[in-house]
């Protein structure tokens, strides 16, 4: 099992701290490309061999992206959970060829401690579990080592069954209230809730209604701190505009990505980073005028 430490990049390939990254005033969000390196991700263009990985974070870089999100697990609804052992030796390679050529923060997208650890050690600055450091009972304490932790809200007990039917009195106030538990979880384990982000999980655990609700009151949700929004190419947004799967989903996401934009998210989670990168740049230039 790999268990290296990655070296440290040099004075000009130095990548930025991701706490001041996030904290530099800007208008518009930041930019997560997403690299899943598996076989079975909901949309498969987005799906990469081990091998060919770290170039497709490069190439996100190069086209704009703020940061990288790296997974070894597919979360989409009706995903097995994949073994740590096979999750280590599809994502732990990736971060180690990364180590001196990329210039932006990295993120591990998992939901088992020892493969945050052993990510952390190679390279990965930002810890994102969808499962809000809930699925592992060493997960509170592996993510003190993140510069930065995402904590997502899931419906349902696992990706497989998340989305039979799910049911809230009030999804807004009940994702809310969930959050704030797992800060306050981290909290007493020792963490610094400064360092935590929230997502409020579209499409994970919730239905049309659901996501729609969360996106139409996001301003409620930033009250818990920074804001990350992943809608890119999700099926809501095939009930909205009828079509013919992910692949056709880009005008959604940009729409959707814009009014994130505009209601308060800190970052935008995206398959298509230069095409969100060109609507945002556009974005910024009406709120940046006169």
């Amino acid at each position: 099992m790999p268990s290296s430490r990655a070296p440290s990049l040099s004075a000009d390939l130095a990548r930025p701290d991701f706490m001041a990254l996030l904290r530099r005033p800007r208008r518009t969000p930041l930019v997560m490309g997403i690299v899943n390196v598996t076989p079975d991700s909901f949309y498969d263009a987005s799906r990469v061999a081990p091998g060919a990985a770290a170039d497709e974070v490069l190439r996100q870089i190069e086209a704009g992206a703020d940061l990288v999100d790296i997974g070894g697990q597919s979360t989409r609804p009706g995903s097995e959970p994949v073994p740590a052992e096979i999750e280590l030796r599809r994502v732990v390679p990736v971060f180690e060829a990364l180590a001196s050529r990329a210039r932006v923060p990295l993120s591990i997208d998992t939901d088992k401690a020892v493969v945050a650890r052993e990510c952390l050690a190679a390279g990965a600055s930002v810890l994102n579990d969808v499962s809000a450091l809930r699925n592992d009972p060493d997960m509170l304490s592996a993510a003190r080592q993140a510069e930065a932790v995402i904590l997502m809200h899931r419906g349902g007990h696992s990706p497989k069954t998340m989305q039979e039917r799910p049911r809230y009195r009030d999804v807004v106030a009940e994702v809310k209230t969930f959050l704030a538990e797992r800060r306050e979880a981290f909290r007493r384990e020792g963490g610094d809730a400064g360092r935590l982000l929230f997502d409020p999980g579209i499409g994970f655990g919730k239905d049309q209604g659901h996501n729609l609700s969360l996106l139409k009151r996001l301003e409620s949700l930033i009250e818990l701190g920074p804001l990350v929004l992943g809608v890119s190419r999700k099926s809501f947004l095939g009930r909205v505009t009828p079509d013919g799967g992910p692949q056709e989903r880009l005008e959604g996401s940009l729409a959707v990505a814009c009014w994130a934009a505009l209601h308060g998210a800190a970052i935008l989670r995206v398959h298509d980073v230069r095409a969100t990168r060109k609507a945002l740049g556009a974005l910024d230039a009406v709120l940046g005028a006169d």
